[in-house]
């Protein structure tokens, strides 16, 4: 499977994908851990992440996929979200937590 073929079939399989640094137990920047805790926080039971360290082509298509130049990047039902800092602004307003619970309720 191409790799980009690979990357939309994660996204589309789950209704949550952090593309992060690391595994949540054990992140591997203060940017995906950041993101990590945010979900966590906002209640995400079903979080589906990838190692991008693991993965070196993802790790190299997924800007080109998403057109986001960083990492995490947080999808919910095949939508970018964005990294850390959307993330953190989302959680902050209380709307992360609502995103979540869609994503899981369905």
């Amino acid at each position: 499977m191409a790799v980009m073929e690979r990357i939309q079939a994660e996204v589309e399989g789950h209704p949550i994908v952090l593309f992060m640094k690391g595994t949540p137990a054990y992140p591997m920047c203060g940017f995906s851990a950041r993101a990590v805790q945010a979900l966590q926080a906002a209640g995400a039971d079903g979080l589906h992440t990838v190692n991008v360290l693991e993965e070196p082509e993802v790790r190299a298509n997924l800007p080109r996929f998403s057109n986001w130049p960083t990492f995490p990047q947080l999808f919910l039902h095949g939508e970018l979200i964005g990294g850390c800092d959307i993330t953190l602004e989302l959680l902050e307003s209380g709307e992360l937590q609502r995103m979540v619970s869609e994503a899981q309720s369905q």
